[in-house]
């Protein structure tokens, strides 16, 4: 363990911390408001501009191309420039897009800048994560980076406020959605100037005064609150040995694929995969969905409220059980919880239940999001954690970008039933990835995880035996 990692394992949760938290929470939220808000949007630009029902799937998908560029990107660029840095930009670009996209007149020019916007957001959803897990010591990181991925429910909330209160009051009262999703970002940016560097990544690249720099200033923070930290263990090192030269980009992919990691890489990327198709699809679809099952627009968005808050208990109780009982347990439990409520939409013909389940559905899979973002970045190096997160991430968009054009064409031929019965078949995929692939890693310093603090680090993550047993 080098003595950069000791200082931030003794660390208590401090103001330091939930300051972080709250401005990489509000990333995710706005990042869910611009993705949630189309879903809303959709039935309304759908009859305004004529789209068929193809059309509207492919205008659907095009944040998620974005997606897709974007979280790659930033994986990239954030193992190799850093992570604040990436953070900047990305919340940049998807301010800019957003607000461009409030002020066009056909789906074509829609569809382009929603693909623009999905680049920044999805370099934003896949740096945060491995920036913040970075900073928090282990005993309460899964706890931490599950609140974190909290917020995207209050993104989703927000957006389907929006989407009841102002969409449906004019024919053009969307464009003002997408302005007010806009507008808060700028005060976001703002506030981020004062985000500091990754300390455990300055370190990897040998920048130790400036990692030593980074956790003095937090080190002096929480002191200065009248806290008394432990000292550092005399048998530390100094950290000066843990550097490792700058991969190419091609390089720090062909790591994830290399051994010992490729497993790993392989159980994450089919896991990542289910869990957003699967909540795409839904998501996307769900307010169109009960058009179709015989409602009304404003009665459908009424009921896409309650659905979307069944978000909020689900992040927030599975980010409770990540420290509990381990990631990977939280993972596989919610997805199975996931799996009934979608056998459940299978079968049940009253809205009143297609109401309740599409709430459990959304109360499920929510959870499992709160152990993914907890869960993907403790399996990476440091040298390629940014790496690692962005390229499961950027995988996972393919499901994003296909599943509401799927859902377009399946449901004309297959009904409600065809849709939800995919929906189980591709979650039970992804939970017996994890059962069977995952590791443990609770409780545990990154370093010791992934191998970087030696030995018996690495062992952890090639044994079978680890896998086998872990939580």
């Amino acid at each position: 363990m080098s003595n950069i990692t000791a200082r931030l394992e003794r660390l208590p949760f401090s103001a330091f911390h939930f300051r972080m938290l709250i401005m990489g929470g509000l990333g995710f939220a706005f990042e869910a408001l611009d993705a949630g808000i189309i879903a809303f949007i959709l039935p309304v630009i759908r009859e305004q501009w004529g789209l068929t029902s193809l059309q509207t799937g492919l205008v659907a998908s095009s944040t998620y191309i974005g997606f897709l560029v974007g979280a790659l990107l930033s994986g990239l660029l954030g193992d190799r420039f850093g992570r604040r840095v990436v953070m900047m930009w990305a919340l940049f670009i998807f301010c800019a897009m957003t607000m461009a996209n409030a002020f066009v007149h056909n789906w074509q020019l829609f569809f382009l800048f929603r693909v623009l916007a999905g680049i920044g957001m999805g370099a934003e959803g896949a740096i945060i994560a491995p920036y913040l897990s970075e900073f928090v010591a282990s005993r309460y990181r899964g706890r931490f980076t599950g609140a974190l991925a909290g917020f995207f429910s209050f993104g989703f909330v927000a957006a389907a406020l929006l989407g009841y209160f102002i969409v449906p009051n004019g024919a053009d009262h969307w464009r003002w959605a997408l302005v007010i999703t806009a507008v808060p970002v700028v005060i976001l940016l703002w506030w981020r100037r004062a985000l500091l560097e990754s300390p455990r990544w300055l370190d990897n690249q040998g920048r130790h005064r400036e990692a030593d720099a980074v956790v003095s200033a937090i080190e002096r923070e929480i002191t200065d609150r009248g806290v008394t930290l432990d000292p550092v263990p005399a048998s530390v090192a100094s950290g000066e040995d843990v550097s490792k030269p700058k991969g190419s980009f091609l390089a720090n992919l062909g790591v994830l694929w290399a051994r010992p990691l490729r497993r790993i890489t392989a159980m994450t990327w089919v896991f990542w995969l289910s869990i957003t198709f699967c909540s795409y699809a839904f998501f996307t679809w769900i307010p169109g969905l009960l058009v179709q099952q015989g409602m009304t627009i404003t009665k459908s968005f009424s009921y896409s409220i309650a659905i979307y808050v069944a978000q909020i208990p689900g992040y927030y109780s599975a980010a409770y059980f990540n420290d509990r009982i381990g990631r990977r347990a939280t993972i596989v439990t919610y997805m199975f919880l996931a799996c009934l409520s979608a056998i459940a939409l299978v079968f049940v013909k009253e809205p009143m239940w297609v109401i309740v389940a599409s709430i459990c559905l959304s109360f499920s899979m929510n959870g499992v999001n709160a152990g993914q973002y907890a869960y993907t970045p403790e399996l990476y190096p440091t040298a390629v954690r940014a790496t690692g997160m962005g390229a499961a991430s950027s995988f996972a968009r393919l499901g994003a970008i296909a599943s509401p054009t799927l859902v377009g064409f399946i449901y004309p031929i297959l009904g409600f039933a065809g849709v939800f019965g995919m929906t189980t078949l591709v979650l039970l995929t992804g939970a017996l990835a994890v059962l069977f692939f995952g590791v443990n890693t609770t409780g545990r310093t990154l370093e010791d995880i992934t191998g970087e603090g030696g030995a018996s680090g690495a062992a952890a993550v090639l044994s079978p035996s680890t896998t086998r047993t872990s939580r």
